[in-house]
């Protein structure tokens, strides 16, 4: 069987050892390594190349952030997956721009966080709390104007991939540009289908990495 391979970094040892624990429960799952700062992270990173990388952010020599960006500038297939406690917008921010897949709290169920893993892996994206996704929401409307125009999309296609990151409907989306519900839809199955997207959240996360 082909295991799908972690990496866990958290500088609290019990934490470690029960995301170990739980991971280590599912037959598809091995974790290979663990960390307690995000300097190992990185030279575990390299040297195992591990399939996916549960990172906390706030930790000793080297926070979760950091780690992240360097990890990805060395190691482009890395699929890291941001597990802390901090749902603020300037947390969220930095850990999406530093290149991470995903970021979920630790108070998520262990299931979900097994199912993000998977998600990650898969080459999706997870934001699984509402509160994450709220605090998203209101980053994209700040960063608005920063928005660079990706050149395979058309200038309407990009006015309703704005709007879908601010949260609103398809209805509401129809209101403001004059169009109808059924043509924002199929706007946005088009959105998903060019940028190899799932939903209207991995919408959001292009949005804001961009």
């Amino acid at each position: 069987m082909c295991y799908l391979k972690v990496l866990i970094v958290d500088d609290d040892g019990l934490i470690r050892d029960s995301l170990k624990m739980i991971l280590d429960l599912e037959e598809d799952i091995e974790v290979i390594a663990t960390a307690k700062n995000g300097k190992e992270s990185i030279d575990l990173a390299l040297k195992l190349c591990p399939d996916v990388i549960l990172m906390d952010i706030r930790m000793p020599e080297m926070d979760g952030v950091e780690a992240t960006k360097v990890i990805k500038d060395k190691y482009q297939h890395a699929k890291i997956l941001i597990l802390t406690t901090f749902k603020e917008q300037s947390y969220i921010a930095k850990a999406i721009k530093s290149g991470a897949n995903g970021y979920i709290l630790k108070s998520q169920r262990s299931e979900d966080i097994v199912d993000a893993v998977r998600s990650i892996y898969k080459g999706g994206n997870s934001i699984l709390d509402s509160d994450v996704i709220d605090n998203l929401k209101g980053m994209l409307k700040e960063e608005k104007s920063d928005f660079t125009l990706d050149q395979n999309l058309s200038h309407r296609e990009i006015e309703i991939l704005e709007l879908v990151a601010e949260g609103l409907s398809n209805k509401e989306i129809a209101d403001i540009l004059h169009l109808s519900p059924g043509t924002v839809r199929n706007y946005i199955t088009s959105l998903l289908d060019k940028l190899s997207l799932r939903d209207r959240t991995q919408l959001a996360i292009y949005y804001l990495k961009n």
